[in-house]
Formats: C-alpha cells, sequence, structure tokens
C-alpha cells in the first residue's frame, strides 16, 4: 500500500479497528479518524478482541454507526479535511433470512458493487479536500468473489472518477492488523491483496508509483483477467467459456443497474 506520512486519513468499515490501530500505531500519519459500521457496543460484542480501547489512548477519534452509503453519516467527519479515505477489504454481509434474499432484486455481485461505487462518490464529496490528494483506496482480495467485480473498469463508469492503478498490499506493514470474517469474531487466513486507487485528478502524482496490471490491455478479457490472446480464434475461444459468459452476465446486471438508476 502506497501513503504518505504527511496525509490526513480516513479509514472507513475497519470492522475490530485493527487496521486503523496499526497505521496509528506504526505509520502515524498527519490525522486519522477511524470509521466502524457498529456501535461501540456492538463491535465489542462481535468482536472480542478488538483494538477500539487502544486506538482511543492513542487520541484518534473513532465514529461509530457510519455506513458510508448514508450521506448522513459524512456528516459526523469534518467536511473536506481528508487526503485520502480507505476501505479495507470492503464485502456486503450475507442475507440475513432467505426472505430477504427473495426480496432483493438486485444480484450480490452488483450490490457489492454499489457499495463500492457508493464508497467512492461520496468519499470525494464529502471527505476529500478539493485541495489535497482527493484519493479513494479499496484493498480487495484477488480471488472470488471480489476478482468478480471488475473493480477497475465497472465502479465509477459516468462518473468524474479515474482509476489510477494498484500496489500489493503487505499486510506485514500493519502488524496488528487482523483481517475478519465479515460480521463474524473469526480471522480470515491471509490472501494476497490488492490496493486500488482512484481520484478525480487524471494525472495525478501518485500514478508512477502504481501498477497497471497488464490485463488491462487491449490484448485482454480484463473483467475476466485473461489473456493475452494470440489470435482472434484464441479470443473467440474465450469468450465462449463460462467463465466470460458468468462474468458478462454480471456486468450485463451492473450496466442494467446504473441506467436504471440514471433515469430515475
Amino acid at each position: 500500500m502506497i501513503l504518505d506520512k504527511n496525509w490526513r486519513i480516513l479509514t472507513v468499515g475497519d470492522g475490530d479497528l485493527s487496521f486503523s490501530y496499526s497505521l496509528a500505531k506504526h505509520f502515524k500519519p498527519a490525522t486519522l479518524i477511524a470509521s466502524v459500521y457498529d456501535s461501540e457496543a456492538e463491535l465489542k460484542l462481535k468482536y472480542q478482541d478488538n483494538a477500539f480501547d487502544k486506538l482511543s489512548d492513542l487520541g484518534v477519534r473513532i465514529v461509530t454507526q457510519f455506513d458510508v452509503t448514508n450521506l448522513s453519516c459524512w456528516q459526523k467527519i469534518p467536511l473536506h479535511a481528508f487526503d485520502a479515505v480507505i476501505f479495507q477489504f470492503p464485502l456486503l454481509p450475507a442475507f440475513g433470512s432467505h426472505q430477504c434474499f427473495q426480496q432483493q432484486t438486485l444480484s450480490v455481485n452488483t450490490l457489492n458493487r454499489r457499495l463500492l461505487r457508493k464508497f467512492l462518490i461520496n468519499a470525494t464529496s464529502y471527505a476529500l479536500d478539493p485541495h489535497g490528494e482527493q484519493l479513494g483506496i479499496i484493498t480487495s482480495k484477488d480471488v472470488k468473489p471480489y476478482t468478480e467485480w471488475n473493480i477497475e473498469e465497472s465502479l465509477v463508469i459516468g462518473t468524474a472518477h479515474h482509476y489510477l492503478g494498484q500496489s500489493t498490499f503487505d499486510i506485514s506493514q500493519f502488524p496488528e492488523y487482523q483481517i475478519r470474517n465479515v460480521d463474524r469474531d473469526k480471522h480470515v487466513k491471509d490472501t494476497s491483496g490488492i490496493s486500488y486507487y482512484w481520484s478525480i485528478n487524471k494525472q495525478h502524482a501518485i500514478i508512477p508509483q502504481l501498477i497497471l496490471p497488464r490485463y488491462l490491455n487491449a490484448d485482454h478479457c480484463t473483467m475476466c483477467r485473461a489473456g493475452p490472446f494470440i489470435s482472434d480464434n484464441d479470443k473467440k475461444a474465450h469468450n465462449k467459456a463460462k467463465k466470460h459468459k458468468n462474468m458478462q452476465k454480471h456486468e450485463y446486471e451492473w450496466l442494467d443497474y446504473l441506467q436504471r438508476t440514471n433515469t430515475k
């Protein structure tokens, strides 16, 4: 993860606050505010081993009951006071019941993309300083279902945001960080993580430090992260494959959601 000690940072959705605590203890950014979806009581009940009190002891402000999709929640933090807003390993929890699942008209894939899109849009509108670095950062896993979100190309369609590139997330830089299962007091096995960067500044100075993966090239299928294709027949064979058709279905559903949302 590429960070700067001079940045003013807001973390969101940091379940047990162990990422924010490790960031504050070892990296010590200029400013740090941490936010969590749960109330303090819910967090401590859900995660027996949490960093709430340790982070508070360092003097870091913690904002509870912070939902990145709720505009009123963004009003709990200082307006346009940050250089970077970080969302670590976001993933919506499973449906609470079969009835809830049946009542939902959007696919789980679309719901997760919507979560990340709203995060980036709201972070820019409310948290990021127009005269600062203006960075939205999402760290995600390099496995399914995360790789099925076409995170580089699909999230900011029709917005002023630009995907700048990515960097490897090295968890060893954050010794106290414990990656959790969503809504469960259980650690997740460390997997390959990637931090993705967006900004409304297309010519951002951080770009030379970031990587643009090969699968974004024209001779690849970006949404499947497949290629390079050595011939038209090679590409046609890929397009007929089950994986590509499945990804195409996710993409069509997402584009349909965006179109219906924009016409309301």
